[in-house]
This record gives structure tokens, sequence and C-alpha cells, in this order.
């Protein structure tokens, strides 16, 4: 047997070459000095247990029949063919015989050992269970050293990305004793310590300070310095000033660029939120950022010349960047061609680019193509159904600091919608997505009504409002296009279980359920069940709460959204009974045990506006409420019963993109209840007699204001602003205004555990529950002779500074830190905007489909209450459901 070539490839691929006459002991000869051509006769494998023969010699490329020469490139060819499967270890081509010009030749080879399993070292389950979904290793693969090196390299980067710049990774390997030819591999991970950013340095660039530029770099933070969180504390005390606090209420768009915008998007949002750990793909996504960030001020060549990343000890590293900012341009000149429908003079009063201005391509392609802060060009061809518009923006000229721009057009032809289809809806009903649709086949496309359409889905609350699609299909030969909208449906219907503590009244119970999305034409049909009758959009929704005989509430709700089903006219309908009792275990008699219950339904039909905007809803209801006061409740005398006969009216404008975490938009809700006038139209009651019961028909007018605001600063960084008043009116002196309906101040505002019947509760955090009452001058709580605390003028202002940690529809949760301020009055006359109870504090929300909106918070009240010497202090809060105020 003449070995011909012999490889392997072990640690490193070697070479075995023989030269000059062999000989084996069978007498074979070859001479490697004089190369010969031989027919090959015949090929034998060997050494192979897994693999199959036939196609390890079909992937030699060797063929019996075939001629080749030896020595000669076939058989080393063949080597290389076979090596390159990966899954040969070694292997060696012998000659067995060779007679009359042929040649049988053997090919013996060694497998690769096969993977049965694998076990990480060194790190948590949590990072076990990462890493699983991002190396590529499975049972019965062959291992190969590239899959080794690829194992080795994907545990590195995810320790990088973690941190870790100085883990190590080591993969051994172990022969599995029960399957031959197989081995399992250990991930042993040395994780070492964590390598944050001390400093971020810039170098070469007088034009803006270096905090600025740290700012722009979205992912590579350095550690938080204590002047920055001195600065972040005087910054708030000129926030908790009443007098900045109000005006800013009243004045925001000049405090947005003055205190807020700068401040808090370049300081708290880079400082708090962003990382100090250093990820290299980050760094380098971050390093663009930047380069963009100059050039959207006009220095067009900016440059990063060296960047240098260097090891302070082992736990910090320090980046140095030498950044040359070049020459800043201007416009100069700004042509179009190509436009017929618009003149020159429209489109540069939209583009809003004057000769002059800083040079920033990136403002003009928001300008042209999507500004989501105004208008852009693309709009107003795209509204008017021209799908197939482009504009080009080329540099025809740079002379000095200046450049010329030629705004190149390709206006197209108007597409109409051919066919609107939607995808995802498995359980809501066609009919109740296709009514919120504004694109509607046969008309023009715009884009707007693309826009608007996916926030009306989003805010339905029955898909994912990240994942509402909307997929034009354009089809340029026959001048249409199809929409498709893309849904994922949520879980929506809430159920709550709870129990907590009521102060005086123990332990409560509350049990309710809500179907948001229910659907009363398929009560009977039980096939459409899933597993209740569902898809029609409509809201049912029942609650209990009891602690046993103290404390019982019962409500019943029903909506639905589109009565009749050709138009958007909301319906609802609800009926609501409650009783809390003043139990004395020491009465003699019924009439000294309290009770206070209140029974009311209320009717409603609500429509959509399309003045000023269709942003724009008008709700109007009518309610019946019948409060009963028996024997000795809350320290007073006995009532009677009381009617309260209502007309509400309600106008509202709701462009907030996202039920959930908005980022941008507004909610304004004016809010005015009328009851009859009865001391005015010749009631028969004496309101001069002390004993009659002046309040048997409740009269008063009130009126309430509500207002959100949502500004994006960075990111995912929102602002939210709100601002609630409210006023008690009364229409004749001879009543005034009666026990029922005034406002209290304090705690979470959630009256479900503060048990005030015939009360607006208004949460204010950093003070107990329904503690902020009207005082007097020398802040002693003012009362009736009627023994009334609450009050019939509220303010209240607040601000909040959100990020979300998970948008995921399954938990929506995001953390706030915030600061409001409020108080309430039993006069208009002593009314003072200044004069407010403050609190700042931290808190968390979470939204979970099942269980609703869930919150708690943390607040310090800064103010003492009733007058008092000592502050509020530290309050935690709990709160479930959307707070409305």
């Amino acid at each position: 047997m003449v070995l011909l070539w012999c490889e392997e490839m072990l640690a490193q691929v070697g070479l075995s070459r023989k030269y000059g006459n062999q000989q084996d002991t069978k007498g074979l000869s070859i001479n490697y000095s004089s190369p010969k051509e031989y027919e090959i006769a015949d090929i034998e494998v060997k050494g192979v247990e897994f693999l199959d023969n036939n196609a390890l010699i079909s992937l030699s490329g060797l063929r019996v029949g075939d001629k080749i020469k030896i020595p000669g490139e076939s058989i080393s060819a063949a080597i290389k063919k076979l090596w390159k499967q990966g899954i040969i270890g070694n292997v060696s081509i012998y000659a067995n015989k060779v007679e009359e010009g042929k040649i049988w030749l053997t090919i013996e080879l060694t497998e690769r050992p096969r993977l049965t399993s694998y076990e990480f070292v060194g790190i948590s389950k949590s990072m076990q269970g990462e890493l699983k979904d991002q190396i590529d290793l499975v049972r019965g693969k062959i291992l190969t050293d590239v899959l080794i090196k690829n194992t080795q390299h994907a545990v590195f980067s995810y320790m990088e990305g973690k941190g870790y710049l100085n883990a190590e990774v080591n993969i051994s390997q172990e022969k599995d004793t029960l399957l031959s030819n197989s081995v399992k591999i250990i991930i042993d991970v040395e994780k070492n310590s964590k390598v944050k950013i001390k400093d971020i340095n810039f170098y070469g660039d007088d034009q803006f300070a270096s905090s600025k530029l740290r700012s722009k770099l979205k992912k590579t933070g350095q550690r938080p310095r204590f002047t920055i969180v001195k600065d972040l504390f005087e910054k708030t005390l000129w926030v908790l000033n009443p007098k900045n606090f109000f005006h800013f209420a009243s004045h925001r768009e000049e405090v947005d660029k003055v205190a807020l915008m700068e401040y808090l998007g370049e300081h708290v949002y880079v400082n708090v939120f962003k990382s100090s750990k250093y990820v290299k793909s980050d760094y380098e996504a971050d390093k663009d950022l930047l380069i963009a960030f100059y050039n959207s001020k006009g220095y067009r060549d900016a440059e990063i010349v060296k960047d240098s990343i260097y090891a302070i000890n082992g736990k910090q590293i320090n980046i140095d960047m030498y950044v040359d900012p070049g020459v800043k341009y201007y416009f100069r000149n700004i042509d179009w061609t190509g436009n017929y429908i618009y003149t020159d003079e429209q489109l540069s009063k939209v583009l809003g680019v004057r000769s002059g201005d800083v040079y920033d391509l990136e403002l003009i392609q928001k300008k042209l193509n999507f500004n989501p802060n105004g208008t852009d060009v693309s709009a107003l061809y795209m509204d008017d159904g021209y799908l197939f518009f482009s504009v080009t923006p080329v540099e025809v000229g740079v002379y000095g600091d200046s450049i010329d721009l030629e705004m190149r057009i390709y206006e197209g032809v108007q597409a109409t919608i051919n066919k609107v289809t939607v995808s995802g809806n498995d359980k809501t009903n066609d009919h109740v997505v296709l009514r919120e649709l504004r694109t509607y086949p046969g008309q023009k496309f715009s884009r707007a009504d693309l826009i608007r359409t996916q926030r009306e889905l989003s805010q339905l609350g029955y898909f994912d409002p990240e994942k509402v699609n909307p997929v034009p299909k354009p089809n340029p030969v026959d001048e249409t296009v199809d929409i498709e909208w893309q849904l994922a449906e949520r879980a929506n219907d809430q159920v709550e279980l709870s129990g907590g503590w009521g102060g005086f009244y123990g332990f409560v119970g509350t049990l309710g359920i809500s179907f948001n999305n229910f659907s009363v034409r398929n009560i009977a049909d039980f096939s459409k069940w899933r597993p209740l009758p569902s898809g029609d959009g409509q809201k049912f929704s029942v609650r209990l709460q009891a602690n046993g005989k103290q404390y019982q509430s019962y409500s019943v709700s029903f909506s639905e959204p589109w009565l009749g089903g050709r138009k958007p006219n909301n319906f609802g309908i609800s009926f609501t009974q409650s009783v809390t009792r003043s139990i004395n275990y020491f009465a003699t008699s019924p009439t000294d045990q309290g009770k206070l219950g209140l029974t009311g339904v209320t009717v409603s039909l609500g429509r959509r506006l399309t003045w000023p905007d269709d942003f724009f809803t008008i709700s109007n209801s009518l309610g019946y409420l019948r409060y009963d006061r028996t024997g000795v409740y809350n320290q007073g005398q006995t009532r009677g019963s009381s009617h309260s006969f209502t007309f509400n009216t309600t106008i509202a404008r709701n462009s907030a993109d996202n039920p959930m975490y908005p980022r941008t938009g507004s909610n304004l809700s004016l809010s005015a209840s009328f009851t009859p006038p009865y001391s005015l139209l010749g009631s028969n009651i004496d309101y001069n007699d002390p004993n009659a019961n002046v309040y048997k028909y409740l009269e008063y007018h009130k009126w309430n204001f509500d207002m959100w605001y949502y500004m994006k600063l960075v990111g995912d960084l929102v602002l939210a602003s709100k601002m609630h008043i409210g006023y008690l009116g009364s229409y004749s002196d001879k009543v005034g205004v009666g026990p029922y309906e005034r406002f209290t101040l304090g705690g979470s505002g959630l009256t479900g555990q503060n048990f005030l019947l015939g009360t607006d509760v208004i949460g204010l955090r950093g003070y107990e529950d329904n503690s902020l009452r009207p005082v007097d001058n020398n802040g002693t709580p003012e009362t009736t002779a009627d023994d009334i605390t609450g009050g019939t003028v509220f303010t209240k202002f607040a601000m909040e500074l959100r990020y979300p940690v998970s948008l995921n529809p399954s938990a929506t949760i995001y953390g706030l830190t915030f600061f409001e301020g409020g108080n309430n009055w039993n006069d208009y006359s002593q009314f003072n905007p200044y004069d407010m109870y403050r609190s700042v504090g931290v808190g968390v929300r979470i939204f979970m489909p099942a269980f609703g909106l869930l919150g708690l918070d943390w607040a310090y009240g800064l103010d003492p209450v009733f007058g008092g010497n000592t502050i509020s202090g530290p309050q935690f809060h709990f709160t479930i459901g959307q707070q409305i105020r």
C-alpha cells in the first residue's frame, strides 16, 4: 500500500508528501519524480461510522473511470473538497493496487465528533437563557473548529454588550462515554469586573460644549457627576416654586424652550437614563449620530479624525474623541424643477428654508418627505393622491461657505385606492375595524388619512398600538394602490380581584370584571363565545365592593360606541348603588345608627364632531341620583332623602397618539352639569325653616376643566403636563351649595378606597386621603352648619417625566418622576392659584390587559396640612385604573 497524499486538520493543517520511488511490502511502486497517468479502477472508503461512503466519494470529485496523474492536482483537490464540508478530521488517500495503468484507491478518514450536550459555567441562569438564543449549538451537530470559534465569539459579544469587556470565555470538550464519537462541551465564562466609561473627552472643537456633544451620543454615556445631580436639584427647586409652575401652565411655549427642553433633554435623560457601560456597536452608531449633529448645524464636512479608548483600571475606561468640524455652511439659492401642480413660492413656503439659513440636509429631508411636527412637501402631494411623488435635493454649487440646492421633483399621477384588506383581527369582527377606516376603495390616496386611521385603530384598545401597520401596495401600471391593515390582537378584558385595608372600615374586598370588546347580538349564539360573546366593540362592566355591613357598592354599565352601526354615536347606560354606615356599637335605638345610601342611573349619548376639527367629541347625559341619609351620620343631623336630576354636557378633544403610553398630542375636556333651579321656579320648601329638608331636591351647576399635554423630549422620554380646575356653584343664596358633589383633595384619588359617597375625590400624592380641605385665615378647616367639609373650587397642576421600561402589550411598564400641587377653597372669592399644597416623588405604572392600569407612587409632601408646622412628608400611594384627576 502506497500513501499518495495525507493531510490532517487538527489545531493546524499539516501536509505530508513522499517523494522519490516508493515501494511497500506488496511490491507496489510509484515513481513520484516522473508523473504518470492512471485510470481509477476502484475507490474504497474506510474509517466512517455515520457518513455515507458514496456521498463522500461524490464530494471528493474522484470517479471510477477517471484518468488522473500521480503525482498531480487531482488527489490534493479531492482532499480540499472533503475538508470544505467541515465534517472530516484526518484524511489520507492510498493506492492499494496498481496494474496495467489502472489504480485502486482507498480514502481513509476520521469523522469529527458530534455534539451531545453543552453547559455554561460562571454565569446566571437568566444569562444562560439569553445566550441559548444566540449560539448555534444543536444536539447531533458536527463539532467543527469554526463552530467552536463562533460560539466563543457569540458568548464574548454577549458579555461585552452587558459591560463585561474583560470577560474570558474558554470552551473545553469532554468525551461522552455513552455514545461513540460524541462529546459534550463546557463553556466556562469568567465575567470579571464590569467596565464603565469614566470620562468622554472631546478635542479639536470650540464650537460646542462637551456636555452638548455627550448628549448626542444616544447609548454611550459617562458616569454621572455630582455636579449634574446638584444642577438637577437646583432646576427642580425652580419648578417647585408655585409662581414658576403656574407660569409654565400659562406660558408653556416659553418655558419649554428656555427651562425644560434644554435641561431635561440634555441633562436628565443623558445622565439618568443613559448607561455608562461600553458597547462597541453602540459606540460606533453613536459616532455616526455625533457627525449627524454637526451636519445639522451646518458643518457638512465634519469628521472624527481619531478616537482613543484606553483603560484607567480594570473597571473603568476613558474615551477621547478628536473632532474636526470643518467650515460652517449656509444655504444660498434653492430652486425647484419638475413641479407643475404647485408653484415655487408655495413649495418654498412649506419648506421654510431661506437663503442664509444654516445648511442642514437632514432638515431638508424632513421638510421634504416627513415632518412629524408640521407640514412637509410630500404631504402636499400625497394628501392629494400623488402617491408616486418623489423629490430629490441635489447640490449644484458650492461657493465658499454657501451652497446652492436644486429640488428635482417627479409628481407622477394621482393614485386611487383599489382594495382595502384587514389581517390579524382574530377576535374583533371586521365591521368594527372597517368602520374606523378613513381609507376607502375608490377614493384618492391620502397619507393624512392613513396616519389618522392608524391612530384611530390604536385608540380602540383591541390591538397592540405598536403593531398597527398600514402596508400600501402601489400599482403604477393602473395608477391604483391596495392597502393592507396589519393588526395584532391583544387581550383587553379585565378582572379585578383584590382586597385592601380601608382604614376605619377594615378589610374591603373588590370583585370586578370588564368586557371591553363585548357583543350583545352574539349572546344567544354559543358558537361565537370566545370564551364570551365578543368582537363587536361594546363594553360591559360589573363591579362589587364590600367589607360586610359597613360598606357595600354595586355598579353595572354598558356602552355601544356605534349605536345603530352607521355613525359613531356612543350610547351608554349605567346603574350604581352604594351604602356606607357609621355603626355605633353602644347605640340604644336604630336612629343612632348613621347610614348614607346612594342609588343612581345615567343614560348618555355622544358623537364625534367635524368642527373645529374631527378630534372633537360631544357627549350629553341625563342622570338621576338619590341620596338617603338616616340616623346620625358623620356627626350630622338626620337628613332624609335628596334627589338630583342632572343634565351634563361634555366637549372633549383627544389627539394623544397612544392610549397606554402617549408621546405626543393632548387631551382636553370641558364638562358642565346642571340641575333644575328649583328655588327660582317657585319651590314649596320653606328655606328659612331650620327643620326643613332644604336639600330634598339638589340644585347646582358644576364645571370641570381637564387638560393633559404630552411632549416627547428625547427618544421615548416624555413630559406629561396636567391641569385640572373645578367649580361648584348655586343658583340662589337661599339654598347655597349643597352637601354633595363637593371636592376633597389628598392621597391617591381612588374613590373605591375612600368611601366618600357624593364627593369628587381629587388625588394629590404626598398627603393622606381626603386630608386637604378648605381652611380659614387661621388655618382651621372650614365647616358649614351641616358639617360639610368639601370645597366648591379646586385646582391641581402636575408634571410627570416618564420613561418606558417595556412597551410590550402583555405588560406595558413605565417609570415616572413628578411634581404636583393643588388646593381647594370654600368659595371662588378665596381662590389663589399660588396657594398650593406641593409634592414631589417617583412612581411606576404597569398596564396588564387582564387587570388594567396599576400604579405605585412614593411622594413627599412639601407643605404642612391645616397650617401646622410639620410638613406632610413621605407617603406611599397605590392606584387601580386610569385616574381622571
